[in-house]
Order: structure tokens, then sequence, then C-alpha cells
């Protein structure tokens, strides 16, 4: 589907993520959106009712894609390793392929109300909670080293795999794969234990 051819809201949010993303939300006007999209100021209240509406969408938007790609991991049976690497291949894929929306998540969601970035928080938990059952789970089953904090190990994967979207750039030199790929080497290089690096 072409620019042209997408609804007009789907168009506006394309807008809303990109103008969001290079400008920030606070300094991105409605009449900035309207301009980008060749329409007059007043006619953006058609399909909207302001700026914060987009901004919950987009952050919406991405948390479900987020989820979508992690969570359906929950029930693949590997070893915690390899799920590991899995995880981290599919986190940095949604950060690649939506590299304005990422950045908006990321960065622009502590400008959102009272409820929706209660949202936002509660969904970084969630996130949060799953790479430290992964974790947990490796060190069960002695993959990892038993003297992991788990915690303090997820938040170490967080940072890299949410981070790329600082520094990333589609079709340089580097695929989403082969940063992944570096990461989980660099990680699980301190993760595993003797055993698990034998096995």
């Amino acid at each position: 589907m072409t620019e042209t051819t997408k609804p007009r809201r789907a168009q506006i949010l394309d807008s809303a993520s990109r103008l969001f993303s290079e400008r920030g939300y606070h300094a991105t006007s409605m009449r900035d959106l309207a301009g980008d999209l060749g329409m007059q100021g007043g006619s953006l209240y058609a399909h909207i009712s302001g700026k914060e509406e987009l901004l919950i969408e987009i952050v919406n938007v991405a948390s479900r894609q987020f989820d979508e790609a992690l969570f359906t991991l929950r029930d693949v049976q590997l070893p915690a390793d390899e799920k590991l690497r899995e995880a981290m291949h599919r986190h940095i894929r949604v950060v690649a392929d939506n590299m304005d929306s990422a950045t908006v998540f990321f960065h622009e969601w502590k400008h959102l109300s009272p409820e929706a970035y209660a949202r936002v928080t509660g969904w970084r938990d969630s996130i949060d909670a799953f790479y430290r059952e992964l974790i947990t789970r490796g060190i069960s089953e002695g993959t990892f080293r038993a003297d992991l904090d788990p915690r303090m190990t997820a938040y170490l994967v967080l940072s890299a795999v949410n981070w790329a979207y600082t520094w990333y750039r589609p079709g340089g030199p580097l695929t989403p794969g082969d940063v992944a790929d570096s990461f989980a080497d660099m990680l699980l290089g301190g993760l595993r234990s003797e055993i698990g690096s034998t096995a």
C-alpha cells in the first residue's frame, strides 16, 4: 500500500511518528502535522482530537508489535540461550522495521498523560519480566551461570536492544540480524555457565 492509498488516519499516524521522532512531541504543532500532510490546520480535527491521541496510538501500536514478537516465544521449546538470541533478534527487528515509531515509543512516552503513562510503565514491567523469566530459566537449567542476578541481566539485555533506535540506520552495512547476533554473542559469552558453554 503506497502512502497516497493509505487511509487518511494511517497517513496522519505516519506523519506524526516521523515528526515526533525528528522534532520531538512538544516541538511538533498541529499546524506542522497539517502542513506535512498538505491539509488545512482545522481539517486535522475531523480525524483526531489532538496531538496526545496520536502519541497514545503510536505508543499502543508499538507496544503491541513488541508483544506479538516476544510473547509468542514463551511456548517455543528452545534452550534458554537460543531463546534469548531469538528474543533479541525479534526485539531489534521491531525497532529496525519501525524506526520512527520506536523512537517515539522509547523517547517521547514520558509526555503521556498519567493514565496512558501508567499503561506504558506496566508494559515495560511485563517486558522486563519476560527477560527475567528467560534468564531465570537459563540459570535453573544450567545454561547460564548460577551467580547471575536475573534482574540486572535483564536490564543489560534491554539496554542493548532498546537503545538500538538511537544509532541503527536501516540500509547501512549491518542488518538487524547482524546487530542481534553481535549483541547476543557478546552477552552470551558472559552469561553461559562452563557446562552450558560446552554443551
